[in-house]
């Protein structure tokens, strides 16, 4: 196969991939990850009550840098109990991110299972992306197909192309902040105040492209769906 083949076939097959169910996908999977990072720090803090409702998921003795708290909610008042809760709801998190999202109720359960890891201490600032992620996933079986109308055709195919790229600049800004968030580490900048801005930067730019990559997917998804005839 020449590399023109396989170029044509790899774009082939992005052609038919249903975009919004793999920015869900990626969604849950990605912040499941967060629940588990948060889940695993809370069982390094032992057996031990915790303060209160909210919780730093990493304690002092773990603790790299001085805004590496990974604040947290926790009905659960045992941070070694809370922590395995936090690891336990995150897998189920992925299984059905990957497997089910796109099965009937699977909006739903997506929606319940963050809202669990919410509440069991699998951080905070999954909110706004689970949220997003959930209002997304109403749209993986009901492509907004009225985009015909308002997008050229050859826009639409413009667009519609750009959805992987922009999901991946999205997860690679999400994993260097998760980084940073954890570890405090950027060659080269030692100052704190301007790490934690870098790391809200990161996750702001991230957003955009989020944003971004889930228009281009709707616009792709219009496009895998024939128009009907007649």
């Amino acid at each position: 196969m020449t590399q023109e083949n396989r170029a044509n076939s790899s774009s082939s097959i992005w052609q038919q991939v249903n975009a919004t169910r793999f920015i869900v996908a990626t969604l849950g999977v990605l912040f499941a990850l967060g629940g588990i990072d948060h889940g695993f720090f809370e069982t390094l803090q032992g057996y031990t009550p915790t303060s209160g409702l909210i919780v730093q998921a990493i304690g002092v003795h773990n603790r790299m840098w001085v805004y590496g708290t990974e604040d947290a909610f926790t009905l659960i008042p045992n941070f070694l109990v809370s922590g395995i809760a936090a690891i336990s709801v995150s897998l189920l998190i992925t299984v059905w991110s990957i497997g089910f999202v796109h099965k009937k109720h699977g909006s739903l359960i997506f929606l319940c299972l963050f809202i669990a890891l919410f509440l069991v201490g699998g951080g905070v600032a999954q909110v706004v992306y689970f949220t997003l992620g959930w209002a997304v996933s109403l749209c993986i079986n009901r492509p907004l197909t009225w985009l015909r109308r308002l997008i050229p055709e050859r826009a639409r195919a413009v667009i519609g192309r750009q959805w992987p790229w922009l999901l991946g600049g999205f997860t690679l800004l999400s994993f260097i902040a998760l980084e940073i968030a954890i570890a405090g580490y950027v060659p080269g900048e030692h100052d704190s105040k301007q790490l934690l801005y870098t790391c809200w930067s990161l996750l702001a730019v991230g957003l955009g492209l989020l944003f971004l990559a889930i228009a281009s997917g709707f616009v792709h998804d219009v496009d895998r769906v024939q128009p009907a005839k007649g």
